[in-house]
């Protein structure tokens, strides 16, 4: 049995990419259909047997500890822990030292996780490593920092965002570490201090065994608005199932619970909250819809992703957009590639492209 019961969850960062929808509300809380987006990392780690976590957070801070309460309701006791300054993920780890025991784990809380943990764990106890890796193939690996291994699954090197020359692997790390705790040992005191910058390239050079794995479940980065909305395409996707509906034309897989509609077409992937109201040959595709939002008679919805208590005005175009709580579209409008923050306002017949709007 794995003496890891313990977990980590960073959580601390502004998500400033990600701007105007973390105004309001902190990274790790943007919804992926309709949850937050950290409870997916929550619910991997109790799946594997973690029954306590210490989640760091700065930025709203009072969010986080609203939304996420004791834990209890997804199987975990979390304990809050705010950081008062940054220091770095490995730092905000170090800061833990005398509350963690034996084996534990630590992850990041900013992206989507929907992951097998267990199996993480299950490699680390097999092969008796320092440290292990849990690896993702991405697409743009420039964009992160890249592992490379040996036939046994053991790193070899690192790089962190390399030049599209430097590249040797399309794995990269994806945040999520089982780790012994004498790692602990190997971190100054009171310094910003970072995991896959300093850290791991320390114990690599020690000679230490350090492990990598891919992970088996749906990892995505958020950092970016597209990412975003990609994350909560690809979980109707992997969640959803086909709808039939008395008044809907469906197709692909959809997440709804319950929903109004008239004359409407969906098509998945798609994500539909709870109590939309779609009106009369109003068209859906490929987005997610958060809770109360209405969409008006006529009005098209492509690749976008709009959260709570929004209204969508009759005959408008949203396309490939990002629409926090509380938006206002009139009637006619048109938005092409727009992201507006909570509260946002937008007249009649305006039309948007490539726009922020706070």
């Amino acid at each position: 049995m794995s003496r890891a019961h313990q977990a980590v969850i960073l959580a601390g960062g502004k998500g400033t990419r990600l701007r105007p929808l973390t105004n309001n509300l902190p990274k790790p809380l943007l919804p992926v259909l309709g949850r937050p987006c950290v409870e997916y990392v929550i619910e991997s780690m109790a799946d594997a047997g973690i029954e306590e976590i210490f989640l760091t957070c700065g930025y709203r801070a009072d969010d986080m500890v609203k939304a996420l309460r004791s834990g209890n309701q997804l199987g975990v006791n979390i304990v809050m822990c705010v950081e008062e300054s940054p220091a770095g993920t490995a730092g905000a780890v170090k800061l833990l030292e005398d509350r963690l025991e034996d084996t534990f784990i630590v992850a990041s809380g900013d992206v989507l996780a929907d992951v097998n943990i267990h199996s993480l764990i299950k490699l680390h106890d097999d092969t008796g490593a320092m440290a292990t890796m849990a690896l993702a193939a991405v697409d743009r690996p420039e964009e992160f920092g890249i592992v490379g291994l040996d036939n046994r699954g053991r790193i070899e090197r690192f790089k962190e965002k390399p030049r599209t020359e430097e590249i040797f692997s399309n794995l990269v790390n994806a945040g999520i570490y089982v780790l012994e705790r004498d790692v602990l040992l190997e971190m100054p005191e009171g310094e910003m201090y970072d995991f896959s910058k300093q850290l791991f390239p320390k114990l690599l050079d020690a000679g230490q065994a350090l492990y990598g794995s891919l992970l088996d479940g749906l990892w995505k980065d958020i950092g970016r608005p597209q990412d975003l909305l990609d994350a909560n395409i690809q979980m109707a996707d992997r969640k959803g199932s086909i709808l039939s509906h008395d008044t809907a034309e469906t197709s692909g897989k959809i997440v709804a619970t319950s929903f109004s509609a008239k004359d409407c077409k969906i098509d998945g992937p798609t994500y539909i909250g709870k109590d939309v109201s779609l009106g009369h040959e109003s068209k859906l595709h490929s987005s997610a819809i958060g809770d109360a939002t209405i969409v008006g008679e006529g009005s098209e919805l492509s690749n976008s992703f709009v959260m709570n208590d929004c209204v969508i005005g009759s005959q408008c175009q949203v396309i490939g957009s990002l629409l926090g709580n509380d938006v206002i579209i009139g009637k006619g409008a048109i938005l092409h590639n727009c992201i507006l923050g909570d509260g946002v306002r937008v007249d009649a017949g305006i039309k948007l492209l490539d726009q922020i709007l706070e």
